[in-house]
Formats: C-alpha cells, sequence, structure tokens
C-alpha cells in the first residue's frame, strides 16, 4: 500500500478519531464524513483514499469504541503508523480489518510525504525521503484478519469453508 502522510501528534484519542456526538449511528459511510474532525477539520475533505495517517506515542487512547477505526477505514485511510498504540484500538484496528503498524521511527516521517508500506519485507519505505524503516512483521492471525477485511469476514470465511 502507498499513500500521502497525514500526521498527527502524541495520544490521539478516539473522541478525537470521531467524535461521541457522532456515535448516534453504525453507518460507516455516515462516521466516515467526521473522522479526525476534531484534530483536523479539514482532514475528510482534503484526504484522499488510500492515504496514511502517521502519529505519535499511544494512537487511540480513550475509550474502547469500534466506531473508531471502522470510520478510519470508511474515510479511505489505508493505514496508520505510529510508534505506539493503545492496546484495546489496536486489537479493534485488526479486528475491523485496519491495518496498524507500530514503528518507532514514525516522528521522522513528515506530513505530505508518500510512503509505501510492504508488509511481506516489514518496511516502510519513505519514497518523498528515500529511507527505509523496519518494523516488526504482524503475527500471521492478525495479518489474516486484515486479508479478510475484518474479524467478522474472516468468520465468515472460516464457516464456509467448514461447511
Amino acid at each position: 500500500m502507498q499513500g500521502k502522510v497525514w500526521k498527527f501528534g502524541d495520544n490521539i484519542d478516539t473522541d478525537l478519531i470521531i467524535a461521541a456526538r457522532y456515535l448516534n449511528t453504525s453507518d460507516a459511510s455516515e462516521l466516515a464524513k467526521h473522522v479526525m474532525e476534531d484534530a483536523d477539520p479539514a482532514f475528510v475533505s482534503n484526504m484522499r483514499e488510500g492515504d496514511i495517517i502517521v502519529s505519535g506515542e499511544n494512537f487511540g487512547c480513550g475509550s474502547s469504541r469500534e466506531h473508531a477505526p471502522i470510520a478510519l477505514k470508511a474515510a479511505g485511510v489505508s493505514a496508520i503508523i505510529a510508534p505506539t498504540f493503545a492496546r484495546i484500538f489496536y486489537r479493534n484496528a485488526f479486528n475491523m480489518g485496519l491495518p496498524i503498524f507500530e514503528l518507532k521511527e514514525a516522528a521522522d516521517i513528515d506530513e505530505g510525504d508518500t510512503v509505501r508500506i510492504d508488509m511481506n519485507t516489514g518496511e516502510v519505505i519513505n519514497v518523498t525521503q528515500a529511507k527505509t524503516y523496519k518494523f516488526a512483521p504482524i503475527p500471521a492471525f492478525m495479518q489474516a484478519l486484515v486479508d479478510a477485511g475484518g474479524l467478522i469476514e474472516f468468520a465468515k470465511k472460516e464457516i464456509r469453508e467448514k461447511v
């Protein structure tokens, strides 16, 4: 996957990802219209399908709502790179099929850079800066969740294969 970088700081909580005032719906396309609105009001109108968020420490902290990764994925964010993620967000992201990557050098990537993520080699390639970073491999089971589009689609596939 490859996309333009949108940069956010440390401790981006789930209220900044999708504000509580929008949680009266579970419609992913409706949630997508408001993703990151309180952190950057122009984000949704300026980002493009496939763009990548790069953040500081502890991305996704706060409440355990699944709406956050659902909204990001529905808005077209293809991946998130950060040095660390809140544990509940980490799991929710994979359950929703949103790939996330822990990269301690995330701060070295600038907003507007183009990055390519190669999951097979475990690399984030900053095309703009001509730099390559290694990330810890995603466990095979979690990669299968992303490949299937999330936990529900993964489970459906497993059931179909057993019938």
